[in-house]
């Protein structure tokens, strides 16, 4: 069910805990991440062994991308579903994939995997993503899986001393 091609979609096991914990301590991410310091890898097996899988309950859920080649397969990112709100039947997403497997397809495929997987299973009107208006690949990523800019937060986040602003992306069933 959440799997395409040669990718998978998991949820985190402890052997993930090194992968987890370097995309998250990846501080060229944390501009699309709201994140402002490193994880310590205890926070990061806390996460892995003890969060609430169920989506529910804790509102998000976040799954491991493998990639297979072969009998081999290897993680390659992260899909994040987060602000569930099942009244009224929408989430947002977030896809990281790491700097060496990027610009190969794998993020459209994923977010193919789990836009279906919102809609089908768990029912939703629609998802949605914020992504900052100089990041053009992902722009142009999600408006071909036919999301649509519906508005702007200005001055949203900042970087580096400057402001920017952060375009929102529906997809409404």
């Amino acid at each position: 069910m959440l799997n395409k091609d040669n990718l998978k979609l998991r949820i985190p096991e402890p052997e993930d805990i090194e992968f987890i914990l370097n995309m998250e301590n990846d501080s060229s991410l944390w501009n699309v991440s709201n994140t402002h310091n490193p994880f310590s890898r205890f926070d990061i097996e806390q996460y892995v062994l003890l969060a609430d899988k169920d989506i529910y309950s804790a509102k998000q859920l976040r799954f491991i991308i493998d990639l297979y080649k072969g009998s081999n397969k290897e993680a390659i990112g992260t899909v994040d579903i987060f602000d569930f709100d099942a009244h009224n039947k929408r989430a947002g997403i977030g896809i990281s994939i790491v700097a060496q497997e990027r610009r190969k397809g794998y993020a459209k495929t994923v977010i193919e995997i789990v836009t279906n997987y919102l809609f089908t299973h768990l029912n939703l009107h629609q998802i949605y993503c914020n992504i900052e208006e100089d990041n053009s690949n992902s722009i142009r990523l999600f408006k071909s899986l036919d999301f649509q800019n519906t508005g702007v937060k200005k001055d949203w986040n900042q970087r580096n001393g400057s402001w920017v602003n952060i375009l929102f992306f529906q997809k409404i069933l």
